[in-house]
């Protein structure tokens, strides 16, 4: 009798064990997007103290979860400057994005990215970009926190872009300036909005272009509807190829995955706070986007699938 209540004791407090583990998982990924959201960070545009603040959270995150910085960036911090506008006295805007990785079996590098750079104050208004993009760069922290425990076959490289409202800046610069060889760069993951639809859909783009990386979407769950589209040049503005950071990829020819959701009415708005999105969605997307980089992961030689793709379009 008392080796069975040993056992269930043990039982018990294993089960208990797992449940919390998977509680307080969830509740980092909504911890980072609530503090980066936060009006103390005054809408993390670039050039700004609350960009700044991004950085330093970031930075902070990044050491706790084990990412290592680069000797080039030995404080996460990849520096680059740009203009907008043609004139010949239009001042230069100074940009930092946070770049990491974590080890993986071989030097091939799959990139995951997502911008912390958002649209600051605008008439008094602090447009606190929860979606758009604390809920990706959290979704980047979420997986970084998985693959430092689960050690990657690839090389992942953490690549958290600025100055993305600004027209991608950031992600060019990365592309311009890679702190590995970008021919080691097999493909990149993206996310942008992430957290905030009601009919739990979530876009995945790039598998027009690319339809072999379909069969990586395996999902445990059915919680979420991850959908393929938004990636034909033939539907315009609704083509989100080139919107948002992996269009830097994309113009290097690197294969690219985009998470995102459609636009929702606090779309660069002051609404998009955190109090609006969608926690259960944004927990499941997380969950997939998470899963269907794993299975990615565990692919060897992605380029391979790549060029035999590319072979057979041209015979």
């Amino acid at each position: 009798m008392k080796s069975y209540l040993l056992l269930s004791l043990a039982f018990f407090l294993s089960c208990s064990t797992v449940k919390k583990t998977d509680a307080q998982e969830e509740t980092q990924l909504l911890k980072d997007v609530k503090i980066l959201s936060s009006d103390e960070y005054q809408g993390r545009k670039t050039g700004t103290k609350g960009a700044e603040m991004s950085r330093s959270y970031l930075s902070e995150r990044f050491k706790k979860i084990g990412i290592k910085p680069f000797t080039a960036f030995p404080d996460y911090e990849q520096s680059f400057s740009f203009k907008r506008g043609s004139a010949a006295n239009t001042p230069e805007i100074a940009g930092k994005n946070m770049i990491g990785y974590i080890q993986g079996k071989t030097d091939d590098v799959i990139v995951i990215s997502a911008h912390y750079d958002h649209v600051g104050v605008i008439k008094e208004e602090v447009y606190n970009g929860a979606d758009d993009n604390a809920s990706g760069v959290a979704g980047l922290l979420h997986i970084a926190a998985y693959f430092a425990k689960h050690k990657p076959n690839h090389t992942l490289v953490f690549a958290s872009f600025d100055a993305e409202e600004m027209g991608l800046q950031g992600a060019k610069a990365f592309v311009a300036k890679p702190p590995v060889a970008i021919d080691k760069i097999q493909m990149n993951v993206n996310m942008d909005m992430i957290s905030h639809n009601d009919k739990s859909e979530l876009y995945a783009c790039g598998t027009f272009k690319y339809p072999e990386l379909k069969k990586y979407f395996i999902l445990k769950s059915n919680d979420i509807k991850v959908l393929f589209g938004h990636d034909d040049p033939k539907q315009g503005h609704d083509d989100w190829t080139n919107q948002s950071d992996q269009g830097a990829f994309n113009a290097k020819n690197i294969p690219f995955l985009y998470f995102g959701v459609e636009d929702h009415k606090d779309y660069h708005k002051a609404t998009d706070e955190y109090q609006n999105i969608n926690k259960t969605f944004f927990n499941n997307a997380a969950t997939a986007i998470l899963e269907i980089t794993n299975n990615i992961d565990k692919e060897i030689d992605i380029q391979k699938i790549f060029k035999e793709n590319l072979q057979m379009k041209k015979q």
